[in-house]
């Protein structure tokens, strides 16, 4: 590969690159087989629909970066979904800011019982987060009685919020819930580049045995960062309701393969210590992009989606081993070259 592209390149941004291509291509492979592939209407239920799955999976690229994974999202959405709903209906007069905050703080704490397993139980995380996926239905189960909210009982302030744009241009709408999105998507980017807690994240996913030597909070860091996921698959629990409005007990499942594969596929390693946000919502928008494609242009059923995220799932990260691995060692050989020949430099202009 060209000396002058690896410099300028990490080995991390050629899968953004790829996936941003593959993205490109896909969607106008599918524009000439679909009508009105590009109506406002296709884009606008496009952005809907991955709006829930980015708000989690920003949460999800802080663990996969410490090399954990929380499996229990999907349940955590539905948990934080089914109680703010019902209080809803108990109390129509509840402060919209009011219901974020509960959704926030149920996800917060469920957050906090995976970070404290993994962090300071020393249970590993995906054996933890398998247990308190089932757990945490199990109790939403318990909780609900059987019953469903429904959207009749839902104040009317709620069920306004799916159609509710923030701007509007020739009928393209950014939606609210897309806008969160964004919002969320951008501050998780920013901590992790620019705050220390981001970098130590990096640090420990890269080596947790000399991040700990170094004196870095590896144990605090990591359940932090399940508690940041926690706190945004509650926001996306309440998220889930705005955009569903009818709750069952079985609302959400299946978001965690979701989630998952849109992290990994997004370059996010499960070796931890690399990958970005911005990664993670290419992933994201793939995702999207070929399951509602396929959708209307094929007519896919569930098991053939969850068939296509495995598949997605198994060539990302067989891709991060080989590919990306070899990538890594030429762009390393071409960085201690580079530092060579300037140490070279420096000392025959002292002689």
């Amino acid at each position: 590969m060209n000396d002058a592209l690896m410099r300028r390149i990490r080995p991390e941004q050629f899968r953004e690159v790829i996936l941003l291509i593959v993205t490109i291509g896909l969607v106008l492979f599918f524009a000439t087989q679909i009508d009105s592939y590009f109506a406002p209407r296709s884009i606008n239920r496009l952005t809907m629909g991955l709006a829930i799955t980015a708000v989690v999976a920003v949460g999800q690229v802080f663990v996969v970066l410490t090399r954990n994974i929380d499996l229990s999202v999907s349940s955590i959405v539905g948990m934080s979904a089914y109680i703010v709903g019902t209080m809803l209906t108990r109390d129509n007069a509840m402060h919209p800011l009011v219901a974020v905050l509960i959704a926030l703080v149920i996800g917060i704490i469920l957050g906090s019982v995976n970070g404290w397993l993994v962090a300071y139980g020393g249970v590993p995380s995906i054996i933890a987060t398998l247990g308190t996926l089932a757990l945490f239905r199990v109790v939403l189960v318990e909780f609900s009685g059987a019953k469903s909210v429904t959207t009749a009982e839902l104040p009317n302030w709620l069920n306004d919020i799916p159609g509710f744009a923030v701007f509007s241009v020739a009928g393209y709408d950014l939606r609210l819930l897309v806008a969160i999105a964004v919002v969320v998507a951008i501050l998780g980017q920013l901590t992790l580049k620019y705050l220390p807690f981001g970098r130590r994240l990096y640090a420990i996913g890269s080596n947790p045995d000399a991040a700990r030597m170094a004196g870095l909070p590896a144990q605090r860091d990591i359940f932090l960062a399940f508690v940041i996921c926690g706190a945004l698959a509650g926001l996306a629990g309440f998220m889930f309701l705005v955009k569903f409005g009818n709750i069952t007990v079985t609302a959400a499942q299946g978001l965690e393969l979701q989630v998952v594969a849109a992290v990994v596929v997004g370059g996010v390693s499960t070796l931890g210590g690399t990958g970005s946000v911005l990664g993670a919502m290419l992933g994201v928008l793939l995702i999207e992009v070929l399951q509602q494609s396929l959708l209307r242009w094929a007519g896919v059923s569930e098991f053939v989606k969850d068939a296509i995220l495995g598949l997605m799932i198994l060539v990302a990260v067989t891709a991060d081993s080989i590919l990306l691995n070899r990538l890594r060692a030429s762009w390393v050989r071409t960085r201690r070259k580079d530092k060579a020949k300037a140490m070279a430099m420096t000392e025959g202009a002292v002689q």
